[in-house]
């Protein structure tokens, strides 16, 4: 049974790739059909159809060779092969006494036909198909026009139309169903390498603000502990304890950024929430240690209501990104000023500093310092629908103004305090 299976399978296969020899054997197959009902005559006896009691003449043996032959082409062209075949049967009605059946190529013609083209072409086709075989039949028969065999011209006919638009149907439905998964298929790819893509961006951007924040924090400290090593060691002691305790919070967020990278049984997985304005004090305080003066106007006075998480995210990460960068640039008599603040139904993030640096650090910063943080602060506002705006200040130093909206492009929305 495996063996037999597997041969009609190849079978198949072959035909399929074959389509003209398909045509020409189903050809040949139609054509001994004919012949050999050709021989029964429908008025034979008085019980109905007899076999072998008549010959087909040679004119109805040359039309059913011409017409079972047209269908070899029947696949390249429709149209033609049915013109033809009814054409030969309608002659075939005309002179035969009694017809050969070659209606019956004019029937697969027609199936044809149907199963290749749209529906109104086939209800057109059809029913002059059906209407002019059947009324010839009727007119040039011998026997009555309510005859079987008429009505049988007219049934066979309109099953062939039928049979095609069936077909033709469930190719169309079958090919819709082929593309639609084939295009689920495609989008499911695409939007799974746009989140690999928008992960991987939001994963380096995280990095990024831990990584510059903190050893920018550790460079300033170690600086001040290799000035005061000889002439003030306490003040060097207490610069290395900043420098060590910068150190271990770079550790604990590079580890818990990393962490989200582990597969879901991976031991060990973080579970600290992800930093917010609930601990800016914390921030600042490093940057205070560090030497940066910043003064804050608080952000729980001007605003009613906690931030969706990855607006309070953006925010954190926004004033570390710009304290980051006065750190780095504006000298060593900069001072800083936050400001989080509710405008309407926005938060306004704001980081000022006096510049006390070159006149050239706030020109440097503007144009990214060989960095990317200007970028990643842009990324994170421009990801949740807000506008970020820097540059330098009239007068000297720099400024960052970010407004992020109360609700996110994530779909989280705010929840306001009654």
């Amino acid at each position: 049974m495996t063996a037999l299976g597997t041969g009609f399978t190849r079978s198949r296969c072959w035909l399929h790739a074959h389509p003209l020899a398909l045509d020409a054997a189903i050809a040949f197959a139609v054509l001994v059909t004919m012949v050999t009902g050709s021989f029964a005559d429908p008025h034979g006896g008085p019980n109905g159809p007899t076999f072998g009691t008549r010959t087909p003449g040679v004119l109805s043996l040359v039309l059913m060779t011409l017409a079972s032959g047209a269908l070899v082409f029947r696949r390249r062209r429709p149209m033609a092969v049915l013109a033809f075949t009814g054409l030969v049967t309608l002659v075939e009605l005309v002179a035969g006494d009694p017809p050969s059946p070659v209606a019956m190529s004019a029937v697969i013609a027609l199936y044809t036909v149907a199963s290749r083209t749209d529906r109104p072409t086939t209800w057109r086709v059809g029913l002059l198909t059906m209407t002019g075989l059947t009324a010839a039949a009727m007119c040039f028969g011998s026997g009555p026009w309510y005859s079987q065999e008429n009505l049988g011209i007219f049934a066979w006919t309109g099953i062939g139309a039928t049979a095609g638009d069936a077909v033709r149907s469930r190719r169309a439905f079958v090919d819709a169903i082929r593309e639609r998964a084939e295009r689920a298929e495609r989008t499911r790819e695409e939007e799974a390498r746009r989140r690999v893509a928008e992960e991987r961006l939001r994963i380096a951007r995280d990095l990024h603000d831990v990584v510059a924040h903190h050893i920018a924090l550790v460079n300033v400290q170690a600086g001040v502990a290799a000035h005061v090593m000889d002439k003030r060691p306490d003040q060097a002691k207490e610069a290395l304890a900043h420098v060590r305790e910068a150190s271990r919070s770079a550790l604990n967020e590079l580890r818990a950024t990393v962490g989200l990278l582990r597969q879901s049984g991976d031991p060990e997985a973080p579970t600290e929430p992800a930093p917010g304005l609930a601990v800016l004090d914390q921030l600042l305080d490093t940057f205070r240690h560090a030497g940066l003066p910043v003064e804050v106007a608080r952000p729980d006075k001007g605003l009613s209501a906690p931030l969706p998480a990855a607006v309070d995210l953006a925010a954190y990460r926004i004033i570390q990104e710009a304290l980051t960068n006065v750190q780095k640039h504006a000298g060593p008599h900069a001072r800083a000023e936050v400001s989080v603040v509710r405008v309407g139904s926005s938060a306004e993030v704001t980081v000022i500093d006096n510049g006390g640096g070159t006149a050239s650090a706030a020109d440097g910063r503007e144009a990214g310092g060989g960095g990317h943080g200007l970028t990643g602060m842009r990324e994170r506002v421009t990801a949740l629908g807000g506008t970020l705006t820097t540059g330098p200040r009239y007068g000297g130093g720099f400024r960052v103004h970010a407004i992020l909206p109360f609700t996110a492009r994530t779909g989280e929305r705010t929840v306001e305090n009654a």
